[in-house]
């Protein structure tokens, strides 16, 4: 299964049930018949942002983040300044050394801000990696993300 699928059927199901934790979402999706790691929930929740919320019989519950929307643009200036600890350039390649958990987060919004020295953004738990269509470009974008970042 794809995961943008995958990650669809997860908001669907906390939209529909109380889930208290990633193993609970885990055990719905393989009762659905889809074979997932508790790892890959784990990516696929910081990656949709979940937020826990007081669940109504007490405890708390997964939920969708709140429904305002940042653009791609702002998402990622707030998150650089959360998250960046280090940006190296070598060439056509940056290289951001985030906290832990963002690096997919950072990755993702990397691809989808409107820069056209973006080529690609590969991102781990800590890293991203993000590629520029020239080395002119990586300059230009190390120096626009540092402005971020401030």
């Amino acid at each position: 299964m794809k995961k943008v699928d995958r990650q669809k059927k997860i908001r669907e199901i906390i939209t529909d049930q109380s889930v208290e934790r990633q193993e609970d979402l885990v055990r719905k999706l393989n009762d659905l018949g889809l074979q997932v790691t508790q790892a890959t929930i784990s990516r696929d929740i910081k990656e949709m942002q979940l937020v826990k919320v007081p669940a109504a019989g007490g405890g708390y519950r997964y939920a969708m983040p709140a429904t305002r929307q940042y653009d791609e643009t702002d998402q990622l200036e707030s998150t650089l300044q959360d998250s960046l600890l280090q940006l190296k350039r070598s060439d056509r390649f940056l290289a951001l050394d985030v906290r832990p958990g963002n690096g997919p987060v950072v990755a993702n919004l990397m691809r989808k801000i409107k820069n056209q020295d973006v080529f690609t953004a590969i991102g781990d738990d800590s890293n991203v990696l993000v590629v520029s269509s020239s080395a002119q470009g990586a300059q230009e974008l190390a120096q626009y993300l540092k402005r971020l970042a401030e």
